[in-house]
């Protein structure tokens, strides 16, 4: 009988399953349960952008593309980012599509990193950073962000980070889980602590349609910080095209040329019909992320308030479509709160835990769910709350 255990590798063996999913399998199996879990919009994805993906398929476009995406698409994500953020990228030389934002993210983790080599990634934060970097053969250097600081990454915790391994630096902001968002002012004081260094910026912003408040601003709209930025993006949160797995990734030419091969040896190049259908979602979809922001943004403001009434103390968060309570005040441990509201109130929700140090004592709860559930889940919690 072969030991499997003996033949893989130990750097893989070593790395824990996504804490996101740990209650899905029993919720399934629910009556009347409601999720405020995973991170997935609630909407379908627009009518006139899977009507494109169907035409491309009756017209039988199914062969591969380009390796780094249809030339149409590079366009359009070079209009849409000089559009909507005031980024420039030549779609030639500075644009690769990938099969969701999370491709994206590992390509750039593994062209930079060399085994042994640092990254610094503010946490709480989305679970696939750390297990990324240490499949990449780097170290994970997690640096806590505090509630007191919204969830920002300091430029006094960055200069504490930083050792002669420091490589690169990620930016996941707006932020899951904890919906913080860093302002130009923020973005411009790590400029301040970066600039003597050679320390690269991976900025992951595929929520920055999703911001509350002021406009979304990239690392890379920041002097100084753009010919060091490789900024991810994607399809699946601002048009609700998560199945479609398709998202990019921006950078200087010489970067982007190298991130390039790792994809081609991997992947050989994205969905085509995903392809067509995000032509058409970047040309005509500006007014589905406007209608879908501003539902988010009700539901938002509608959880935090739900929440502060029944007594859980909870940031409001300015990006994303997450908040993260603290549930300190229960007496409960973030795992065993979540564990036991599934049981007793059949409502499921995430452990802070999952998402990294200082993720205890709070929980995610995501908003990507109607009013109503919204509204009955509060109930439930509330009554969960009074019977500890």
């Amino acid at each position: 009988m072969m030991d499997y255990s003996s033949l893989m590798t130990k750097k893989i063996q070593g790395i824990k399953p996504s804490g996101i999913r740990k209650f899905f399998d029993i919720l399934e199996e629910m009556q009347d349960a409601i999720s405020l879990g995973i991170g997935e919009p609630d909407f379908v994805t627009p009518w006139h952008i899977r009507d494109a993906g169907i035409y491309s398929l009756e017209k039988g476009y199914t062969k591969y593309t380009s390796n780094a995406g249809m030339m149409n698409l590079r366009k359009e994500i070079s209009n849409y980012l000089l559009r909507r953020f005031d980024l420039h990228y030549d779609p030639k030389s500075q644009i690769v599509v990938t099969v969701g934002g999370s491709e994206a993210i590992d390509l750039t983790i593994r062209a930079f990193v060399n085994e042994g080599e640092e990254v610094i990634i503010p946490v709480p934060s989305f679970v696939c950073y750390d297990a990324l970097v240490t499949m990449s053969g780097g170290v994970s250097v997690q640096l806590q962000t505090r509630a007191e600081n919204e969830f920002r990454l300091t430029p006094e915790e960055l200069r504490s980070a930083i050792t002669p391994k420091t490589k690169l630096l990620v930016l996941p902001y707006p932020c899951n889980p904890t919906g913080g968002i860093m302002e130009r002012k923020d973005l411009e004081a790590i400029w301040e602590v970066l600039k003597d260094t050679n320390i690269v910026v991976l900025s992951d912003e595929i929520y920055a349609e999703l911001t509350y408040g002021p406009h979304h601003t990239s690392p890379a709209n920041i002097d100084g910080l753009r010919e060091r930025t490789i900024v991810v993006n994607g399809f699946s949160k601002c048009y609700a095209m998560t199945g479609w797995r398709l998202g990019y990734v921006c950078g200087p030419k010489e970067v982007i040329s190298q991130i390039l091969k790792l994809h081609q040896y991997g992947i050989m190049s994205a969905p085509t019909m995903s392809q067509y259908a995000a032509i058409e979602a970047l040309k005509n979809g500006d007014p589905d992320i406007e209608a879908m922001k501003k539902e988010y943004d009700e539901r938002r403001r509608f959880l935090v308030s739900g929440l502060r009434k029944i007594g859980l103390d909870c940031f409001e968060p300015r990006g994303a479509f997450y908040v993260f309570p603290s549930i300190r005040s229960t007496g409960l441990c973030s795992d065993e709160f979540c564990e036991r509201l599934l049981v007793a109130e059949k409502v499921a929700v995430i452990s802070g835990t999952a998402f990294g140090p200082g993720g205890e004592g709070f929980v995610r709860m995501c908003y990507a769910a109607s009013i109503a559930d919204i509204q009955e889940a509060l109930v439930r919690i509330e009554r969960f709350i009074k019977s500890l």
